[in-house]
């Protein structure tokens, strides 16, 4: 019996990976957290299996259902929205499973960052332009943020930025970067990256607020600043150059 963790992916049923599909399809008990994963992703569950929706539950009950499982040597799907390796909880549930003696796995997902690049047609980092992406979130009553981790301070480095959980704290947001950045600074929210619903909208840190007070999103949303967002004369990458010389391709010939 083991504990399986699987990252939904952004919420399209099918940017599930096929692993993370296939286990599904053969536990026969699946926790999946009801609030942000849409119930389409429970139909690859196997007829008869026992669904429970987490949202509602503290996680003395959701480790009471892994130790249920694993009495009745039941293999579990526990079912994330996105990708594991952050803001997931996970790392709490692992660690009661360890002391439970409960084997567990984990399978990654697609993260709600790429989700949302995907839908801007967009490349995150370009040459000359920024080389990193920082994932980060602003405070918030389930986790704070460390006093070094400021958004001010991941500003100055220049690279693009994709806040998570914040789309609440758009004011505050704006009001740390823009000191950092100007006014003038790209910035867009994407709305449910991959579902029905995906909305975009594209804007600076001078406009972003007031265009998203018209049409309001609650949560759900990722929020990207940087300068790649609307870059158009970067360089090209010397990676494809004719000149280029690299293991499987020889430079151009005198």
């Amino acid at each position: 019996m083991t504990v399986h963790f699987i990252g939904a992916g952004p919420g399209a049923p099918d940017l599930i990976t096929l692993r993370g599909r296939d286990l599904l399809a053969r536990c026969p008990v699946c926790l999946y957290a009801g609030s942000i994963v849409p119930r389409a992703l429970l139909d690859h569950c196997p007829p008869g299996a026992r669904i429970v929706d987490t949202a509602p539950l503290d996680l003395d009950a959701i480790a009471a259902e892994f130790a249920r499982a694993h009495a009745a040597d039941q293999e579990v799907a526990r079912l994330h929205s996105g990708d594991l390796s952050v803001w997931s909880a996970m790392g709490e549930q692992l660690r009661r499973l360890r002391d439970l003696g409960i084997p567990y796995s984990v399978t990654p997902g697609v993260p709600s960052f790429a989700a949302a690049a995907a839908a801007l047609g967009a490349e995150l980092t370009l040459p000359g332009v920024a080389q990193s992406l920082v994932l980060t979130r602003t405070s918030g009553r389930a986790s704070a943020m460390p006093a070094a981790e400021t958004l001010a301070a991941f500003a100055t480095t220049r690279a693009t930025l994709a806040i998570h959980l914040s789309i609440h704290a758009l004011d505050r947001v704006v009001a740390e970067l823009s000191p950092v950045h100007g006014a003038d600074m790209p910035a867009v929210v994407v709305v449910r990256a991959s579902w029905p619903e995906e909305r975009i909208v594209r804007g600076t840190l001078g406009t972003i607020a007031g265009l998203m007070a018209a049409e309001p999103a609650e949560r759900t949303a990722l929020i990207l600043v940087g300068r790649t967002l609307a870059a158009d004369d970067f360089r090209d990458s010397a990676l494809y150059d004719a000149d280029y010389r690299r293991r499987f391709r020889g430079g151009r010939q005198p």
